[in-house]
């Protein structure tokens, strides 16, 4: 595939994300006219679809962010959050805290220790000679998936709160938001992980090219190592605990980008975020028109694109990708 210049890229990346969030103001169960946009009548909803807007820019940044991280220190194109069970791991902390904290600042970082324990399990089955072996770590993300996933059941089927519709739905995954200072939050999160990476990514170049030719280039391979690990599961959990589990935007969007500008991190990052940002508002868009005034779960849409992707990488790919 011939591979586009990045400061182009990036320019239209940028122009079609403005387009979709001007777009994506007139669109939903509710249809605002064009002339009607500053009226009194559809300030409310113009409220809440600013904070959608904003929600799904930042939760696709997020994910395609921490799929890119995964994807360069594992040397794997299959390595995402969703597959890896940091997702799952994330979400089953965010339940605990919705169910017995009462939600808040105690399902956040809960949702973040879920992650962070969900990266060390995966990283310890998936050790062999003191080496994490790439294809050993899918193989444990998934199982350790499906038993955090069977948790997460067995929490929300025993429980008997009024609340359990919500939280089922949320787990679909859901960009509704109502205070603006949960936006904010995801924002500074997802910025500081968006800029370790930038700074970093010299490094994720090293990485991503092999151990061996990054501790001949000074790397300190485990150091760089632990700090990409906490930064995608810290900005994993946090989009976890405000919109659910959606999953395959960390797997898609990183390897489509680096397909098309190539494998620096430097170009990478800022281009998988902006892919992240335009295919979260795209499936958004989706999810709200396609069975209006109902609503689909993100997260099932997402799976309906993913799934088949995941298939095809999975066919496609008997050796590493990066080259």
């Amino acid at each position: 595939m011939k591979r586009i210049k990045p400061a182009g890229f990036i320019l239209i990346l940028s122009l079609l994300l403005f387009i979709l969030v001007l777009v994506s103001f007139f669109i939903g169960p509710v249809k605002i006219p064009f002339y009607s946009v500053l009226s009194d009548r559809y300030l409310d909803i113009l409220k809440l679809r600013s904070l959608r807007i904003i929600l799904a820019i930042l939760a696709g940044a997020g994910l395609s962010l921490s799929g890119l991280i995964l994807q360069a220190v594992l040397r794997n194109p299959l390595a995402e959050p969703y597959i890896l069970g940091v997702s799952s791991g994330s979400g089953l902390g965010a339940v605990i805290g919705l169910l017995f904290f009462s939600g808040g600042i105690a399902a956040n970082a809960l949702a973040f220790t879920g992650g962070v324990i969900t990266i060390l399990i995966v990283c310890a089955l998936a050790r062999v000679d003191n080496r994490i072996s790439p294809e050993n770590m899918i193989i444990s993300g998934i199982l350790v998936n499906a038993l955090f996933s069977s948790l997460l059941m067995f929490f929300i089927s025993g429980s008997s709160s009024a609340r359990i519709h919500s939280i089922i739905w949320w787990l679909l995954g859901n960009l509704q938001v109502y205070k603006l200072s949960h936006v904010i939050m995801v924002g500074l999160v997802v910025l500081a992980g968006f800029l370790i990476t930038t700074i970093f990514s010299r490094e994720l170049n090293a990485i991503s090219m092999g151990e061996e030719e990054a501790m001949h280039l000074g790397v300190d391979i485990e150091k760089v190592k632990r700090i990409f690990l906490l930064v995608s599961a810290l900005v994993t959990s946090i989009v976890v605990s405000m919109c659910g589990i959606i999953g395959f935007v960390g797997l898609m969007m990183p390897h489509l980008t680096r397909r098309l500008v190539g494998p620096d991190h430097r170009i990478l990052v800022i281009s998988s975020v902006l892919t992240g940002s335009i295919f979260l508002l795209l499936c958004d868009a989706f999810s709200r028109t396609v069975m209006a005034p109902r609503e689909v779960p993100i997260g099932v849409v997402t799976a309906f694109i993913g799934v088949p992707f995941f298939v095809y990488i999975l066919r496609r790919t008997r050796k590493v990708y990066f080259k």
